[in-house]
C-alpha cells in the first residue's frame, strides 16, 4: 500500500490503546448488533466501520491482535470480523482464545485466499470467511446471515434444531420432515446435529468427523459414506433446503 495515502478522518491511535469504539442503532427492530471489526489496514478498518455503521450496526474497532481480545472482553460484541494476519497476534490465536472462553460468531476478513488458510480458520471454529476485495453488501449480508443463524440455534437450543424445512429433536432423536418421521443411526443423528445447527453454511470434514466419532475415530471415506446414507433417506435432489452438498476439499453443507 501507498504509504503517503492517508484518510483525514483517522486519528493516530497508539499500539496499546484501545480503539474509538463508534456506536449506532441497527435498523432492525431498534435492537442493538454489536460488531468489532480487527484488521491492521487503518483504511480497510475505517471503511469497513463506516458501511456497518451506514447500515445501523454498533462497531468497535482494534488495530492488532492484542487489541482484537481486549475489545472483545471489554465490548461483547455479538459478531466477530477478524484479519488473519494482523500483528502480535495472528487471527487464528484470537480466535482459539476466543473459542476458549464463549461462542461469539467470527467471521474471517483476509486477503489470503489459500486453501489451508480457509480449511485453518473453519476447524478452528469460524462461522464464515469473505476474502478481500468484498463489497460492503456482501459482508452486511454475511454478518446478518450469522446473526439469523444464532438466534435460530438459540431459539431451539433447548429440545429442537429446526433448519431446512426439517426438525431434530434432541430428546427423542428423530428427525421430522412435515408428517413423517426419518430414521437415523445414531452416528447419522450427530452428523445431522452439526449440519443443521450450520445450514447455509460450510463444515468441514476434519470438525464433522470430529463431532461424530470423536478425535481418534473416523476419516474421510467413513464421513463420505454416513453422508451417502442420509441423502438416500432424505431423498432429496440437488439445491432443494435440506440436501447436503460436498464442497470439494472442504467439506459439506447443508442447503438453506
Amino acid at each position: 500500500m501507498d504509504t503517503q495515502h492517508t484518510v483525514d478522518t483517522i486519528t493516530p491511535i497508539s499500539a496499546d490503546e484501545h480503539m474509538l469504539r463508534e456506536e449506532s442503532r441497527t435498523h432492525e427492530g431498534g435492537s442493538f448488533v454489536k460488531v468489532l471489526i480487527a484488521d491492521d489496514d487503518r483504511d480497510i478498518l475505517h471503511i469497513t466501520a463506516f458501511a456497518l455503521r451506514r447500515e445501523g450496526f454498533q462497531v468497535s474497532l482494534a488495530a492488532d491482535g492484542k487489541q482484537a481480545l481486549q475489545q472483545w472482553k471489554v465490548s461483547s460484541p455479538d459478531v466477530v470480523l477478524l484479519d488473519v494476519g494482523m500483528p502480535k497476534i495472528s487471527g487464528f490465536e484470537v480466535l482459539r482464545a476466543i473459542r476458549n472462553e464463549q461462542e461469539t460468531p467470527v467471521i474471517f476478513v483476509t486477503a489470503r485466499r489459500e486453501e489451508e488458510d480457509i480449511v485453518r480458520g473453519l476447524e478452528l471454529g469460524a462461522d464464515d470467511y469473505v476474502t478481500k476485495p468484498f463489497s460492503p453488501r456482501q459482508l452486511v449480508a454475511r454478518i446478518r446471515s450469522v446473526t439469523r443463524r444464532l438466534a435460530v440455534a438459540a431459539a431451539s437450543a433447548s429440545t429442537e434444531i429446526e433448519a431446512a424445512g426439517m426438525v431434530l429433536d434432541l430428546e427423542s432423536r428423530q428427525l421430522r420432515r412435515g408428517d413423517h418421521v426419518v430414521r437415523m443411526t445414531k452416528l447419522e443423528f450427530r452428523l445431522l446435529q452439526a449440519l443443521m445447527h450450520n445450514v447455509g453454511r460450510v463444515v468441514t470434514s476434519g470438525r464433522l468427523i470430529e463431532q461424530t466419532w470423536g478425535v481418534d475415530g473416523g476419516d474421510a471415506n467413513m464421513l463420505k459414506t454416513h453422508i451417502c446414507h442420509i441423502r438416500k433417506k432424505l431423498g432429496l435432489r440437488d439445491g432443494e433446503p435440506g440436501y447436503i452438498r460436498s464442497i470439494i476439499d472442504l467439506g459439506y453443507t447443508m442447503c438453506a
